[in-house]
C-alpha cells in the first residue's frame, strides 16, 4: 500500500502546491474561516467519504471507511492565518490585506487534503479508518481543538499525529521527539491602579509607572530564583501600556505577558511566584490591581510508542526526498495539538521546509516563506506513518 500512495502522490505534486498557493492567496484570521473552510469541504464533496462541516466552529471533519476492521487514526490540519501585512517577495502573496500566512498552515492543509485523497483511491487496503480534522483557530487561544474535541472529532478515535513545517529547519529533514515536546503557555494582564497627579508634586499623587517598573523587574526573578536551572520557564511582559503626557503622573497602567513552561509543576509555581509578587507591590507601593491570568495551551507531551512508530515507519520507508530523520529538542513554542494529545495518545513531529537560497525567516515574520518541496515530503512522511500503523494491526 506505501508505495502505491508514494506513486499517487508523487502524480498529485503539483496540485498539492497549487491548493497551498491558493490558501496563501486567501488567509482567514482565527475563528473567522469560513470561506477556507468552505474550500476543504468542497474539496470533499464528491469523494467516498462522511463529511462533517462546522465541527466546533468551522472544523472539517473527514472519516474515510476502510475496506477492512481495525483501529482509527486521525490525521491534523490546521487552517487559520495570522494577522501580519505581507512582505515576502511571492507571485501568490495575500490578497486580504493585514492577514498572512506566516507559520505554514496553508501547506500543512494542502499535504494533508492531497494525502487524504490518495488515501481514499486505496480505501479497500486500509485496515481500519482515517478520520482527517481540518482545525481553525490554532493561533488564537484558546485555540480550535477544544472545540473541535467537545464537538466529537476524537469520538472512536485510537491515536493521532500531526505535522508542523518548519522554515528553520532543514528540507529534508524529519524531526521527532517523545515525550515533552513543546511548551505549556499561559497569558496575563495586569492592570496595575495608583494615584494620578502632576509630575510637580508627586507626594501628593501614587506612581503606577513606579510600581508597574518595579514589578516588571521583579517577575524576572521568578525564573531566576524561584524555578529549579534543570527546568525550563520564561516570564515574559510583552506590553507595558504607560503612554501619557511628560508632566502628568498616571493613575493606572496595564502589562500584558505570557509564561512558558515544560511541566505542570513549573507552571503552578510560577503563577504562585506571579501573585505572590503582585500582593507584595501592592502593600509596597499602595496600589491596587486587576490580573487576568489563564493558562491556554497545556504543555505537548508526545506518546513514547506512537512517536517510536513515526520514527521507524519513516526511516523504513526509504523515501528519496527525506535526507535525515533526527531526534529534537524540546521547543518553548506551544501548540494546541496537545489538547488531542491529552485525549488519545499520538505524536506531533516537524518537517523542514527551510528555503533552498536566499533568506530565512522566522515563524510569524512578514517575510516568513516556506520551501514547497517540504509539501510532498510532509504529504510522504505521513503516508509512511499510517501505513506502518495499519502494518501493525
Amino acid at each position: 500500500m506505501l508505495n502505491q500512495l508514494l506513486q499517487k502522490l508523487d502524480e498529485k505534486k503539483e496540485r498539492m502546491i497549487e491548493i497551498r498557493r491558493y490558501l496563501h492567496q486567501h488567509p482567514e484570521l482565527s475563528f473567522e474561516e469560513e470561506k477556507t473552510s468552505q474550500y476543504i469541504a468542497e474539496f470533499y464533496k464528491d469523494k467516498d467519504v462522511k463529511i462533517r462541516t462546522n465541527v466546533g466552529g468551522y472544523g472539517v471533519v473527514v472519516t474515510i471507511e476502510g475496506g477492512l476492521p481495525g483501529k482509527t487514526v486521525a490525521l491534523r490540519a490546521d487552517f487559520d492565518g495570522l494577522p501580519i501585512t505581507e512582505e515576502a517577495d511571492v507571485p501568490f502573496k495575500s490578497q486580504n490585506p493585514g492577514v498572512m500566512h506566516a507559520c505554514g498552515h496553508d501547506g500543512h492543509t494542502a499535504y494533508l487534503m492531497i494525502l487524504a485523497e490518495a488515501l481514499i483511491e486505496v480505501k479497500d487496503q486500509l485496515k481500519g479508518n482515517i478520520v482527517i480534522l481540518h482545525q481553525p483557530a490554532e493561533e488564537t487561544p484558546p485555540g480550535g481543538a477544544i472545540a473541535m474535541i467537545e464537538d466529537g472529532c476524537l469520538d472512536g478515535v485510537d491515536n493521532v499525529f500531526g505535522i508542523h513545517l518548519m522554515s528553520l529547519a532543514n528540507t529534508g529533514e524529519v524531526h521527532y521527539r517523545a515525550g515533552e515536546m513543546q511548551a505549556g503557555r499561559s497569558y496575563f494582564k495586569v492592570k496595575i491602579q495608583g494615584k494620578g497627579g502632576h509630575g510637580s508634586a508627586p507626594h501628593t499623587s501614587n506612581d503606577s509607572i513606579v510600581a508597574a517598573s518595579h514589578f516588571v523587574v521583579a517577575a524576572q526573578t521568578i525564573v531566576s530564583r524561584r524555578i529549579n536551572p534543570f527546568d525550563m520557564a520564561t516570564v515574559t511582559i510583552g506590553s507595558f501600556d504607560g503612554k501619557g503626557s511628560f508632566n502628568i503622573i498616571k493613575d493606572s497602567v496595564e502589562l500584558e505577558g505570557d509564561v512558558r513552561t515544560m511541566s505542570n509543576e513549573v507552571r503552578a509555581t510560577v503563577e504562585t511566584e506571579f501573585k505572590r509578587i503582585l500582593a507584595g507591590l501592592a502593600q509596597e507601593f499602595d496600589i491596587t490591581y486587576d490580573l487576568i491570568y489563564s493558562h491556554d495551551y497545556p504543555v505537548l507531551i508526545n506518546d513514547e510508542e506512537m512517536t517510536e512508530l513515526v520514527s521507524k515507519a519513516i526511516n523504513k520507508a526509504d523515501i528519496p526526498e527525506i535526507k535525515a530523520v533526527l531526534e529534537t529538542p524540546p521547543a518553548s513554542a506551544s501548540e494546541d495539538f496537545a489538547y488531542y494529545l491529552q485525549k488519545v495518545p499520538g505524536s506531533f513531529f516537524y518537517v523542514g521546509a527551510k528555503p533552498a537560497d536566499g533568506p530565512v525567516y522566522p515563524h510569524h515574520h512578514p517575510k516568513f516563506i516556506i520551501n514547497e518541496d517540504s509539501l510532498i515530503i510532509a504529504a510522504k512522511a505521513m503516508a509512511a506513518v499510517v501505513a506502518e500503523y495499519f502494518e501493525q494491526e
